[in-house]
């Protein structure tokens, strides 16, 4: 998903505000997240948005989303943001971030089972991997689990 920073995105310094990046990286990681599950998706949760160098007024900010792990009914989504000017001069990674969405049944709203990921790289098999401690971590700082319960993060800090 590509988008042109436009006058009306920018903050007075003229750069990308960050709320309309947050927008920008939800929409993709939902389109990601919906295309794989095939249901309509509701945002549950982002992890940690790691803002880079600023985008100025005029760039061209690429997004791209990936599903990086399965679990029962929801999904983790990577999202990463790449900034250029319209000529596609001076390309920089500048945001990245994970986000969580939740399948649901068109009928009735509920949360439904979401089909599985099969990583097929090395990086996605790195983030496959890693995206249970990214749960747990999740979980705890929501206050639905336990560190105690958070075994994949145990094996991190023995």
């Amino acid at each position: 998903m590509s988008e042109l920073v436009m006058p009306n995105d920018t903050n007075p310094q003229n750069n990308l505000m960050g709320g309309n990046m947050l927008r920008w990286m939800d929409i993709a990681c939902a389109i990601c997240a919906g295309k794989h599950c095939a249901k309509p998706v509701v945002t549950a949760s982002v992890d940690n948005v790691a803002f880079g160098s600023p985008i100025r007024n005029g760039e061209v900010v690429t997004l791209e989303a990936t599903v990086t792990r399965a679990f029962n009914t929801s999904l983790e989504v990577y999202v990463q943001a790449t900034a250029a000017t319209m000529q596609g001069m001076n390309p920089r990674r500048t945001h990245h971030a994970y986000f969580t969405f939740v399948a649901l049944d068109k009928d009735n709203g509920s949360p439904v089972p979401v089909p599985e990921v099969v990583p097929l790289s090395e990086i996605e098999e790195q983030r496959f991997e890693a995206a249970l401690r990214r749960r747990e971590l999740r979980l705890v700082l929501a206050g639905r689990m336990k560190p105690a319960n958070a075994a994949n993060l145990k094996e991190l800090f023995g």
